[in-house]
């Protein structure tokens, strides 16, 4: 169940570990109000970041408030939060989650939030799963998440996101230090669900973008997305997520938005793969990391694994790994035969 908490007051201190274009864009709306250090693994480009106070490869728009620190000094962005009261979040992607955490495993850190989204293909982890593997349960633990762009956080505009933990007074360190100005936060205990939620829209907004990079029209995107939210309820409770988290922020909320917003990247690599393009050519274009594509992979053997129905994201691992051409995806969808749309197994 998640839960509005309302916003108290004082300064903390912050560190971002992750200079992409969320992990910025966090760090930039956090620094109107707390004491921030961005942190990136290329010591070079962020000594460029730092003098030009903007992050030219990803909000090139984008410049830094007066009072958002730029280092590229591991250290140094620990020691900035080594007070108990202070927030480490990690913003890389689920690919770099493991290695960062390695890194982490050297200072004596109070919490870690992250904000990555997806499943580690190697071994077909949650997040919370690979941080619990590593750093153990005595640093407390938590998944900020939901419905965001980075571009519009980065310029101010509102946005709402939900922290998951297990650790109530981590819960209540987060929401009081990211909830305020145009952020809203909510809490919630559902570490699963809100991070399959966050995981599986992404494989789902590719879908949608192949659907409407065919013209197929309105209704198929509201069909893509109606099933694709069953598709992720179906994983997420056999996983042991709770029912009402999908149809919360991270859950329908974060589906929404992925699937039918312009700035969606996983989005991105639907249309283009409806227009022909190959795999490799869509990510380069992109420039940035689309989650979906190695989520796709990953979801599809654990749902196999599992014996969860996911005709969806099969359809999209299908395209992406097998060399399924786009129309065959959407025949075979059409072609299943019909069922209760109560059944959720």
């Amino acid at each position: 169940m998640q839960d509005s908490t309302k916003q108290t007051t004082g300064v903390r201190q912050v560190t971002v570990l992750g200079a992409g274009a969320w992990g910025t864009a966090v760090a930039m709306a956090l620094a109107q109000r707390h004491d921030v250090l961005l942190w990136g693994r290329n010591s070079a480009a962020m000594a460029a970041m730092a003098a030009a106070r903007v992050n030219q490869d990803y909000l090139p728009d984008q410049p830094f408030p007066a009072g958002l620190k730029v280092s590229g000094d591991f250290a140094a962005a620990l020691a900035h939060v080594a007070n108990p009261d202070s927030l480490l979040i990690a913003a890389c992607p689920v690919a770099g989650l493991r290695p960062l955490l390695a890194q982490l495993k050297a200072y004596p850190i109070p919490n870690v939030v992250w904000l990555c989204k997806g499943f580690e293909y190697e071994t077909g982890l949650l997040p919370h799963q690979i941080v619990r593997e590593l750093l153990g349960d005595s640093v407390a633990g938590g998944a900020l998440s939901g419905p965001s762009f980075a571009q519009e956080v980065a310029r101010g505009l509102p946005c709402a996101l939900t922290i998951a933990s297990n650790d109530a007074a981590l819960r209540e360190r987060v929401v009081a230090t990211v909830h305020g100005g145009n952020l809203r936060v909510y809490s919630s205990t559902d570490l699963a669900g809100v991070e399959v939620g966050g995981a599986v829209k992404n494989v789902l907004a590719i879908a949608t973008g192949v659907a409407d990079g065919l013209g197929l029209g309105l209704n198929a995107r509201a069909a893509l997305i109606t099933r694709g939210l069953a598709e992720i309820t179906r994983l997420g409770t056999t996983l042991g997520g709770q029912t009402e988290t999908f149809m919360g922020l991270t859950g329908m909320g974060d589906l929404i938005l992925t699937c039918t917003g312009d700035l969606s990247r996983n989005r991105r690599v639907g249309l283009g793969l409806a227009q022909g393009k190959a795999l490799e050519q869509i990510v380069q274009e992109l420039g940035h990391v689309a989650e979906g594509v190695p989520c796709a992979k990953a979801v599809r053997e654990l749902a196999a694994k599992l014996g969860v129905d996911m005709p969806i994201t099969n359809a999209v691992a299908g395209v992406l790994f097998d060399g399924d051409q786009p129309q065959v995806m959407v025949a075979r969808l059409l072609a299943r035969d019909p069922r209760d749309e109560a059944v959720q197994r």
